[in-house]
């Protein structure tokens, strides 16, 4: 299959790979030109370096995005040169990013209009499910263009759930990355008391872990990445603070339930006047994203503030156990 590949960073550069290795004849693009080059020369295969998402559309059947939100998404989408001035008729455009719903049905309806389709697919696994071929996609569109992007999602991926009409993946990554955030908050919460407590927090961890009060971050974070004072996590606090935050408040606004296969025009309306999305960087590959200057928030709890020894960006909030 002839596929394009948008977004050449610590996701998309290996997921780019995955589908080489699998036969598909690929063009890249990412917005910096030398990545663009060295991707499409470390795969071989056929691989082409495009110089613009017009040229990636004229060229592919399926057009992979992996970029930092749902505005840059719509840049990409629609913007001059972009991809629906090459667009085939029954292309598909697989949008893999993290972006707002909202944004999404907007982009896939002037696609549709194109006579192109699109499917949103966010992903969870971090970068060495990426990497490893495992990443969990979530997945919103109509079921005939699911069905002709699975293989690419198996190629990929370890697990797909399709959750419903189009803007229903980013509408589950939403939640799930609002859960994994309030759940980090909560367990650092709990440490920190623990530990004013005279309790040793290594030992809590591993208490949680066989308990109720156990979930993904005491089991990949607080040994492995706070402990040993790493904070490596590549998920900063100001992408959680600046975007998700917004994405959950609109999200938990929209009426109506989605049904599997539903149209963005059978469902609710989003709210008149969303968030305004994150501004789109002129660096749009994920994994290239430049850092924003530090934005108000909200002023972490007495015990977070106290106990504090977090760098600057990190989610981190608790002391090492010493």
């Amino acid at each position: 299959m002839d596929i394009g590949f948008i977004g050449l960073g610590v996701m998309g550069a290996p997921m780019a790979t995955h589908l080489a290795h699998a036969g598909h004849r690929l063009t890249l693009l990412d917005a910096n030109a030398s990545v663009t080059r060295d991707v499409a020369a470390s795969l071989g295969h056929g691989a082409v370096a495009a110089t613009t998402p017009r040229e990636v559309a004229v060229r592919s059947e399926v057009i992979v995005t992996m970029l930092p939100n749902g505005q840059v998404v719509q840049q990409v989408a629609l913007g001059e040169d972009g991809l629906v001035q090459g667009l085939r008729r029954g292309a598909i455009l697989l949008d893999t990013s993290s972006c707002e719903p909202w944004l999404t049905e907007r982009t896939g309806k002037a696609l549709g209009e194109r006579g192109a389709a699109m499917v949103d697919a966010p992903v969870s696994g971090a970068a060495w499910g990426a990497q490893e071929a495992k990443l969990v996609f979530m997945v919103g569109g109509a079921d005939e263009d699911v069905a002709r992007i699975r293989p690419l999602l198996d190629v990929m991926g370890r697990a797909v759930f399709h959750l419903g009409g189009l803007g229903s993946g980013h509408a589950m990554k939403c939640i799930n990355n609002c859960i994994t955030a309030v759940t980090l908050a909560n367990t650092a919460e709990g440490l920190v008391a623990g530990k004013r407590y005279g309790l040793d927090p290594k030992v809590m961890v591993d208490v949680l872990n066989e308990s109720t009060g156990g979930s993904w971050i005491t089991q990949t974070h607080f040994n492995q990445r706070v402990f040993n004072r790493a904070f490596n996590d590549p998920f900063k606090l100001e992408l959680i603070s600046r975007t998700w935050a917004s994405r959950w408040s609109s999200l938990a606004k929209r009426p109506p339930l989605r049904r599997s296969g539903a149209s963005a025009s059978s469902c609710g309306a989003w709210p008149t006047t969303p968030p305004a999305p994150a501004p789109a960087s002129a660096s749009w590959c994920a994994g290239s994203r430049s850092s924003p200057a530090p934005s108000s928030r909200p002023a972490p709890s007495p015990a977070i503030a106290e106990e504090s020894r977090c760098r600057r960006g990190s989610t981190y909030l608790v002391s090492s156990p010493n």
